[in-house]
C-alpha cells in the first residue's frame, strides 16, 4: 500500500486516505446505519417464533403429565406414549436408510462419478429438496402402497419419510467430501492409498462435522413432516408389531385432533405433541452444534 501510494504524491494520496464524496459517505452511513438495522430484523422474525412456542407451551403445559409421555394403554385416548415410541421408531429407520443412500451419493459425485453424471444426480438432488412433501406422500402411496403392496404400513410410511429426507444428507454429503482440499487427496493416492482407504480413513474424518450437520438437519426437517406419513400409513393404537402394520406418529396426533372443539381432550394432546416437536427439534440442533464444535477442535491444525 506504502509503495502504491509513493507515487502517487502526498496530494492524491490524502485525497484517497481522507475522501468525503458521496459515494464514501452513503457507504460509511450504510455501516453504521445496518448496526442498527440487523438487530431490528433479528427481532421481528423472532418474535413471532418466540410467540408461537409460548402460545402452543401455554395450551400444552397445564394438562401435560407424565403418565401422558409415558402410558402406552391402546384404551387410553389421552396418552402420547405409543406415538411418541412410533415416531422414534419411524424416524430410526427413515434416518438410517436416508443416511446409507445420501452417503454413497455424496461420495460418488464428489469422488468417483465422471464430472457430466454428477452434475445430473446434483441437479436431481436439487430438485427433489424442492419437491413438495405432499408430492413425494403421494408417490410414496401410489409407489409402496398400491403397487408394491405393502398398503398403509410402518415401512411404507418410513421409506417414503426416508425418500424425502435423503436429498438433505447428499447435498452435505456431497459437499464435505468436495470440499476437502486437493493436496490431501493428492497425498493420500500418492502415499499409495486406495480409493477406499482415503474415503474412509482419511476423507471421513475431516468431512465427519458437516455430514453430521446434514444428518441432523434431515432429522430435524422429517420429524415434523406430516403428508409423507400421513399418505402412506394409518394411526394405530398400539405399537407395530411387524413393519407391515399401521403405525401412529406425532405430526398425524396433531393433523387428527388439532380440528376438535376448543377445551375438548382431543385438542390438548395436539398441543402436547406440537410442543414435544419443538422441544425434539431444538435439542437436535443444540446436540449437533455441541458435537460438531468438540469434533472440530480435535481436527484443528491437523489438516489446514
Amino acid at each position: 500500500m506504502a509503495s502504491a501510494t509513493a507515487g502517487l504524491g502526498t496530494d492524491t494520496a490524502q485525497d484517497l486516505l481522507f475522501d468525503r464524496s458521496f459515494r464514501t459517505r452513503w457507504r460509511l452511513g450504510f455501516d453504521k446505519v445496518i448496526g442498527w438495522v440487523l438487530p431490528l430484523l433479528f427481532l421481528v422474525a423472532i418474535i413471532p417464533i418466540l410467540d408461537l412456542v409460548y402460545y402452543i407451551a401455554s395450551q400444552a403445559l397445564p394438562t401435560l403429565t407424565w403418565t401422558v409421555l409415558t402410558s402406552t394403554n391402546p384404551y387410553d385416548p389421552d396418552a402420547l406414549g405409543v406415538p411418541i415410541l412410533s415416531t422414534a421408531a419411524i424416524m430410526l429407520f427413515a434416518t438410517s436408510l436416508a443416511v446409507l443412500l445420501g452417503l454413497f451419493g455424496g461420495v460418488a459425485t464428489a469422488e468417483f462419478l465422471p464430472e457430466r453424471a454428477a452434475g445430473w444426480v446434483r441437479m436431481t438432488a436439487n430438485m427433489l429438496v424442492g419437491t413438495p412433501s405432499v408430492v413425494l406422500g403421494y408417490f410414496g402411496y401410489f409407489l409402496l402402497v398400491i403397487t408394491f403392496g405393502w398398503g398403509l404400513s410402518f415401512v411404507a410410511g418410513s421409506v417414503t419419510l426416508a425418500f424425502f429426507m435423503t436429498p438433505y444428507v447428499f447435498r452435505i454429503a456431497d459437499l464435505a467430501y468436495s470440499s476437502i482440499p486437493r493436496p490431501i487427496r493428492e497425498a493420500a493416492y500418492g502415499s499409495g492409498a486406495r480409493p477406499y482407504q482415503y474415503v474412509l480413513r482419511v476423507a471421513a474424518p475431516i468431512a465427519f462435522p458437516q455430514i453430521l450437520n446434514g444428518v441432523f438437519l434431515a432429522l430435524a426437517i422429517g420429524v415434523g413432516e406430516t403428508a409423507p406419513i400421513v399418505l402412506t400409513t394409518t394411526q394405530s393404537v398400539i405399537f407395530p408389531p411387524t413393519i407391515y402394520s399401521p403405525v401412529t406418529f406425532l405430526t398425524g396426533t396433531i393433523w387428527e385432533n388439532f380440528s376438535q372443539p376448543a377445551g375438548s381432550p382431543s385438542l390438548a394432546l395436539a398441543f402436547q405433541a406440537a410442543l414435544i416437536l419443538l422441544v425434539v427439534v431444538v435439542a437436535l440442533n443444540i446436540l449437533v452444534r455441541v458435537i460438531s464444535a468438540r469434533y472440530q477442535k480435535r481436527l484443528e491444525g491437523l489438516y489446514q
